[in-house]
């Protein structure tokens, strides 16, 4: 009795790990969720409404709009530049290619931007008043918990009251 106990208990064990391990179409398993994106998979499109004209984005995982993690790319022309705003949820940038240009405060100042080479990462918490510009063609990844929201500085600067 014992022995068919264990052996029994051992098959449920090895059973259950399979169907864990190999998942199915349905999104259940280990691999739920698994998300890979080569660079020749992005599908560059319009920027959102609440970013200036100009840019390019693509949603990479997640839902921006939604509570929870998400992942966007952006690329931005030459010159490019994002007026100072804010957050309500931390930030997290890393710079892809190109030069990224980030400063804090509440009135853009190019003198006062760090540059940031492609490698390099930044994360400015939420509510924290900050802008950015484009050295170059530049493409950075964003990620961070949704919802995403921007707040301009200036309510002018807001692309979406344009």
């Amino acid at each position: 009795m014992r022995k068919t106990l264990m052996l029994g208990l051992g098959i449920t064990a090895v059973m259950m790990w399979s169907a864990d391990a190999i998942g199915d179409d349905k999104g259940h398993g280990a691999d739920a969720g698994h998300v890979v994106v080569r660079a020749d998979d992005i599908k560059w499109g319009p920027s959102p409404p609440f970013l200036p004209v100009g840019a390019q984005a693509d949603i990479i995982a997640g839902d921006p709009s939604a509570s929870g993690p998400y992942v966007v790319r952006l690329k931005m022309p030459d010159g490019y530049k994002i007026p100072p705003h804010w957050h309500p949820t931390d930030e997290n940038v890393t710079v892809i290619k190109g030069t990224f240009m980030a400063g804090k405060g509440e009135k853009f100042s190019a003198e006062g931007s760090e540059t940031l080479p492609a490698g390099s990462f930044v994360r400015m918490p939420k509510q924290m008043r900050h802008f950015a510009w484009a050295k170059g063609e530049t493409i950075v990844q964003v990620h961070g918990m949704g919802p995403f929201e921007i707040t301009y500085v200036n309510p002018a600067d807001d692309p979406r009251r344009k």
